[in-house]
């Protein structure tokens, strides 16, 4: 029996190359999100920072 549960957690290697699959993509989404929102937000700051200096 514990040769069994010994060989067992030997054998788990886990699902690496899904994991990097799925970070690699998360980065790939901030990335587009980002360069597309980037300059509007940029935008939304500076004049919301306008209107509080009141220039």
């Amino acid at each position: 029996m514990r040769q069994q549960i010994m060989r067992r957690i030997h054998d788990e290697r886990g699902d690496v190359p899904g994991w990097v699959l799925i970070t690699l993509m998360t980065a790939g989404l901030v990335i587009v999100i980002w360069g597309l929102a980037g300059p509007a937000l940029s935008d939304v700051f500076n004049q919301a920072i306008d209107r509080v200096l009141g220039i």
